[in-house]
């Protein structure tokens, strides 16, 4: 399932869709096959995982320079540019995640671990999202990635199917308010659980960097 791409700190700005600017906490090879996930190696050595995490670091600093550029001057090259930055991105995201398994906080890193989310926020294929949403949750449940990682990731994917969102993290660029969120009478104690903060504490900030 394709998607037109756009989009990541709740809390400090959104993209146009509602996406954060940056996360707190089907890609196809080059013969055609399509990627599927596989769960993490625990024995990947060491050299490989800071590799990885250099990858990822760069590929998301240079995405996150981008988006600066396309704020400040919304050309449409600038654009296009951003535009190809998160394709590519992606691809290199899905070949490390064929290979090696999401690559989580024990394995790379946190700060590459979260580079790792905001290329996932911002790639432009919801079928890889979504593939990669279920790793992140089986990570986080075993305590190998952060709990507002599975928070971001599963509310991006809930809004982009048109469903009601779990934690309040995807925010309406035209209302500044979240997209609709499921069950909202226990959506406080949902947050506490992954280790985010109050949804007004949230606004507030997202307010003061808009």
């Amino acid at each position: 399932m394709k998607r037109s791409p756009g989009h990541l700190t709740v809390g400090a700005r959104v993209e146009p869709d509602g996406a954060p600017v940056e996360p707190d906490g089907a890609p196809v090879e080059p013969d055609g096959a399509p990627v599927e996930p596989v769960p993490a190696s625990p024995g990947i050595l060491p050299a490989l995982a800071a590799a990885l995490a250099r990858e990822l670091s760069r590929r998301a600093d240079e995405e996150r320079h981008l988006m600066r550029q396309a704020r400040t001057n919304p050309t449409p090259q600038v654009r296009r540019g951003l535009v190809e930055c998160r394709r590519t991105n992606a691809d290199a995201l899905g070949t490390i995640v064929r290979r090696h398994g999401w690559p989580t906080a024990d394995l790379v890193g946190a700060p590459a671990s979260t580079a790792a989310l905001m290329i996932l926020l911002h790639a432009p294929d919801l079928d890889f999202q979504l593939r990669c949403r279920d790793l992140i949750a089986l990570a986080t449940a075993d305590g190998r990635c952060p709990g507002p990682h599975h928070a971001y990731i599963a509310d991006h994917c809930a809004v982009e199917l048109g469903q009601p969102q779990f934690y309040g993290t995807r925010v309406d660029p035209a209302t500044l308010r979240p997209y609709p969120i499921r069950r909202p009478e226990t959506l406080e104690e949902r947050r506490r659980d992954v280790g985010l903060g109050p949804l007004d504490e949230q606004m507030r900030a997202l307010c003061r960097g808009a």
